[in-house]
């Protein structure tokens, strides 16, 4: 099968073939129909997350955001079949540890993450191996498109997750989004879908454009604005209730945290670069005196799932909105080399592995 192989961090990926999976017997073998393009990739593709253990070897197939069919399954999997229709979560529990049990396994003591390591090659690929299938994988309500679906297992569930679940998202907060990429776009839609009032933050026009077409009720261009945290702390009248850094730099970390009024809860969602290392300086007394909340949020448990669904079915969730472009498995490199300069809009989709 086609995929895109990483040789050397930084360098064009290589697209060559390789030895198509074979199922486990807990798993699955996935026919990708599409695969975002994500910030998270670009990660990968640089080499960063060595402080987290997750510094990618040569040889690895990145790609998290699949969507496709299921064409093979191991003799032990349980509720999946082939020909279903499926989503793949970036974070594949084993759908046994006490995290998992307690229906967290996007926090799995054994977490694999998909096309980070070795053994859980990724979807830049024409098929990807999915294992403990019948945990992991999602069936897709019937009429979407894998196109449509392919930033669900990543960027949109991972923003719905952090608002929906770990923040406290009411009617008319005013909810302050820091960057606005793909999850950050993301982040935007949902925000606004369940009942925010939402400040859109980033450096190019075209994004917060885009934010305003998902719902931002204002925007902020930080190149513009001496003080972004006082600009949105103006906007909403004393600070948001909600506010998200959804780049993972310390500018945007602390920017986030300080654009909060009283009681208000800072969610980090963007993991750091080789600048930051995962060690960021925030302003912790101001956070103690506002008794502000520090929420770390990852991924999403695919049990919660038909959440998103029964949004989507309803008219008040539209993914396919955050969908900028398709792309073949051969403009990959060239769309990572992209994001180092934030120049991507929305989720870059890849639906030709030919």
């Amino acid at each position: 099968m086609r995929a895109a192989v990483l040789e050397e961090h930084g360098e064009p990926l290589s697209i060559e073939d390789v030895d198509a999976p074979e199922p486990a017997p807990d798993g699955a073998i996935v026919d990708v129909e599409a695969c975002g393009v994500c910030r998270s990739d670009w990660h990968g593709w640089q080499g960063d997350w060595g402080w987290l253990g997750l510094e990618t070897q040569p040889g690895q197939i990145l790609g998290h955001e699949p969507a496709g069919h299921v064409v093979a399954v191991g003799e032990d999997v349980e509720g999946v079949a082939e020909g279903d229709h499926v989503a793949i979560p970036f974070n594949l529990g084993d759908g046994t540890c006490p995290q998992c049990q307690r229906g967290h396994s996007n926090t799995c003591e054994n977490v694999m993450p998909l096309g980070f390591i070795e053994q859980a090659q990724g979807a830049f690929a024409e098929q990807v191996h999915v294992p403990s299938a019948g945990h992991n994988l999602v069936k897709l309500p019937d009429g979407v498109s894998s196109v449509d679906m392919a930033g669900l297992g990543c960027r949109f569930m991972t923003s719905f997750h952090a608002l929906a679940h770990r923040a406290d998202v009411g009617a008319g907060d005013w909810v302050a989004i820091h960057g606005c990429g793909g999850v950050g776009l993301s982040a935007v839609h949902i925000a606004d879908a369940l009942g925010g009032n939402v400040v859109a933050v980033d450096l190019k026009d075209e994004k917060l454009e885009k934010a305003r077409d998902l719902g931002a009720v204002e925007t902020v261009n930080a190149e513009d604005v001496d003080d972004v945290p006082g600009e949105v702390t103006s906007i909403t009248n004393g600070g948001a209730g909600v506010a998200m850094d959804a780049l993972g730099i310390e500018t945007t970390s602390q920017n986030s945290v300080m654009s909060l009024g009283t009681r208000g809860q800072h969610i980090q969602v963007g993991l750091t670069t080789q600048d930051e290392q995962g060690m960021v300086t925030l302003p912790t007394d101001a956070m103690v005196m506002q008794e502000i909340e520090f929420i770390g949020s990852l991924g999403m448990p695919p049990t919660r799932y038909d959440e998103i669904f029964r949004m989507v079915s309803t008219g008040k969730l539209h993914p396919e909105k955050v969908v900028s472009e398709t792309i073949g498995l051969e403009d990959v490199s060239d769309k990572l080399e992209s994001m180092t300069d934030f120049e991507t809009v929305g989720i870059p989709v890849i639906d030709n592995f030919n």
